[in-house]
């Protein structure tokens, strides 16, 4: 199942890099997508909601990550800007999985996907925003 999950993120990622650099429209995105020989194997009902969800609010996360990159939304790598829209939305929307596992997601895909050093930076930043959205579970002392 956490299989299945991952490649959902992974193949979310992958959706949401393509609308960053070519503002098709998400169907035409998922088409390509499902497309994709291990398409098959994924969680496709987390895929959609992670996918939609990012696209549908872009600005907002946008604007909660802006406190806490060093540069310009516009300058962030598109496969860092991806990773850290899905991160922020997890953190936000999806409550049920725990925020140490979205971060550690979002390092992982970065590791996947983004250049040599980037999963540092995005730990960096998704650690900043879980403090601040997630802030009662992020202070809880650890089992």
């Amino acid at each position: 199942m956490s299989g299945n999950r991952r490649k959902a993120r992974e193949f979310a990622v992958q959706g949401i890099y393509l609308w960053l650099l070519n503002q098709q429209p998400v169907s035409d995105v998922v088409k390509q997508l499902r497309d994709e020989p291990a398409y098959a194997g994924i969680d496709e009902t987390m895929f959609l909601a992670l996918l939609n969800g990012v696209i549908n609010e872009v600005p907002q996360l946008d604007q909660r990550l802006v406190k806490y990159v060093d540069r310009p939304i516009a300058e962030l790598s598109p496969v860092e800007h991806a990773v850290l829209l899905l991160g922020a939305q997890e953190l936000l929307h999806h409550l049920e999985v725990p925020y140490r596992v979205v971060i550690n997601e979002a390092v992982e895909l970065t590791k996947t996907f983004g250049g040599t050093d980037g999963h540092k930076y995005v730990n960096g930043v998704m650690d900043k925003l879980a403090a601040e959205v997630r802030s009662v579970e992020v202070s809880k002392p650890r089992r």
